[in-house]
């Protein structure tokens, strides 16, 4: 009788845990408008809904740290869940530096699959995120330059322009033709902009949209295949993972990895696209980057390619087979 009435508690208090609600501290440092945050906020409304309301996400009104602090703020549990951006913290992730290089893609969407999926198979085993739980990798859309001083129709008209930078492979780029990178959150750009304080921006085409910067702009250069691409990351809490349920973390893992990573980089491509119209209406000149100017990047991102298989290497990673991967996977998904 007493195994019984043990056995029968045990069960009830495994039942109400499994059906108890989880609500995740979502953080936010980007507008509400802005890709990074309407894609999380959508990927919590499809968790509500996949765990029956079980896991529930509460948007937070304001961010709990500065953009560059996520990754500590998350980890530390000052907040569940948020997106962080890699180079913001630069030299703390490496890897991540895989898909900043020029010229992987027009589509976001192509390059963030892909990218997740070399995560998945090849670095993910640095651990390199060690102490949050990540859920999905991806980038922005091609990013592109943008500037108040001149036209930039070869690569040494780069040569003594103040650009703001968000850090990662396009700083160390940037200065190898002779621009003078500052690394700051993008919602300080306008003003840096319009004050004189920076020359331009590098940037993909939504987020001069976003972050209402076109008014300050009077000229664009376009890249094919982009100068550079932002490494990016959703990232959860690992205790507030384990406070949810087995049957729910499964139906949320459905959600994340290449899901998530294609949620998010639609939600850039959209962007960006809304940034193109907006630039065109804007009348700003653009002036795509001429074959010799092509040329310039390649010699100067090789160098710095090269350079990077020795940092990958020191995290116990073949990094040019790594990026081989990652271009192979780009184009294939091109293909389809």
């Amino acid at each position: 009788m007493k195994i019984t009435s043990f056995v029968g508690v045990t069960l009830l208090a495994a039942a109400a845990s499994s059906s108890a609600q989880v609500t995740l501290n979502a953080n936010a440092w980007a507008p509400q408008t802005h890709p990074l945050t309407t894609a999380m906020v959508s990927w919590c409304a499809d968790v509500e809904k996949a765990t029956s309301a079980r896991v529930k996400c509460n948007l937070l009104p304001k961010p709990v740290v500065a953009a560059t602090q996520t990754f500590d703020a998350v980890k530390d549990g000052l907040a569940d869940i948020s997106y962080v951006v890699h180079g913001f913290t630069p030299g703390r992730f490496p890897l991540a530096e895989i898909a900043e290089f020029p010229f992987l893609g027009d589509s976001a969407e192509v390059t963030s699959v892909a990218y997740q999926r070399i995560y998945e198979r090849l670095l993910a085993k640095a651990d390199e995120h060690k102490g949050v739980k990540t859920l999905a990798m991806f980038t922005h859309g091609p990013g592109q330059i943008f500037n108040t001083r001149r036209p930039v129709a070869e690569a040494k008209d780069l040569d003594g322009l103040k650009m703001r930078v968000p850090g990662g492979m396009i700083n160390e780029t940037s200065k190898a033709f002779g621009v003078t990178p500052i690394l700051k959150p993008p919602a300080e750009i306008y003003e840096m902009l319009s004050s004189g304080v920076a020359d331009g921006v590098f940037f993909p085409k939504e987020a001069v949209f976003t972050f209402k910067v076109i008014p300050v702009l009077k000229h664009a250069t376009y890249v094919p295949g982009g100068l550079y691409n932002v490494s990016i990351m959703y990232v959860m809490n690992p205790a507030a993972w384990a406070k949810i349920s087995a049957a729910d973390q499964a139906e949320i893992t459905k959600l994340s990895g290449e899901s998530l990573s294609r949620r998010g980089a639609r939600a850039y491509d959209e962007g960006d696209a809304k940034g193109e119209v907006a630039v065109r209406e804007a009348k700003i000149p653009v002036v795509m980057a001429n074959p010799r100017m092509v040329a310039a990047i390649k010699e100067k991102s090789g160098v710095l390619e090269r350079a990077w298989y020795e940092r990958a290497k020191a995290r116990g990673i073949d990094g040019e087979a790594a990026i081989a991967a990652l271009r192979a996977e780009i184009a294939s998904l091109t293909k389809k």
